[in-house]
């Protein structure tokens, strides 16, 4: 069975995003997590694409990331636009780009079926509302938070309003950067 692999940048004060209609644009990702990266970030994102043969997204960044990378050409865009997304929304009728595909229908139900299907794992990037349905039902099978040394005083931050019930995980592996990026590997318990 695939797996559905989460990754996410994470301030230390816990921010992940900036807030909608953007209020704080220094809380977003690309401008506090820039710096830092490096090889070694480069390094182990390639490791966690490499099992990777799709995308699941919900629609802010799913439009975020077709914005930011559409228009690339390099090689890891190649990779990156020729991967399948699936992508959740509750306000979009169509995908028509992007080489997406918007799920229809009960989104646990469809994202279980996806991981029956063959093939890699399934990385979801941001954290945000799917993460109530995902978590909920049981679907994440990994959590990848990049806990990044820079606290951006601003922002929305990790699974804020997802709305879940406590949800306990367990430390699953650890991996420090020299730029003082730490990543921890969580797994539902």
């Amino acid at each position: 069975m695939r797996k559905i692999i989460e990754s996410t940048f994470v301030s230390m004060d816990g921010i992940i995003d900036d807030t909608r209609p953007s209020t704080a644009s220094r809380a977003e990702p690309q401008h506090w997590g820039q710096p830092y990266w490096d090889e070694e970030h480069i390094s182990y994102t390639m490791k966690l694409m490499a099992g990777v043969d799709a995308m699941l997204l919900g629609r802010v960044t799913f439009e975020a990331f077709a914005e930011a990378w559409s228009g690339r050409d390099d090689e890891g865009a190649q990779f990156m636009n020729g991967l399948p997304k699936y992508v959740a929304s509750r306000t979009l009728t169509a995908v028509t780009s992007w080489n997406a595909t918007l799920i229809e229908g009960d989104v646990a139900e469809e994202v279980a079926k996806l991981k029956e299907q063959p093939g890699g794992n399934i990385l979801k990037y941001g954290t945000g509302e799917l993460d109530r349905t995902l978590v909920e039902h049981g679907l994440v099978d990994e959590f990848h938070f990049w806990y990044f040394p820079v606290i951006v005083g601003a922002g929305k931050h990790l699974f804020e309003g997802a709305g879940f019930d406590t949800t306990h995980l367990k430390l699953a592996d650890v991996h420090q950067f020299g730029s003082g990026i730490v990543v921890h590997v969580y797994a539902p318990k």
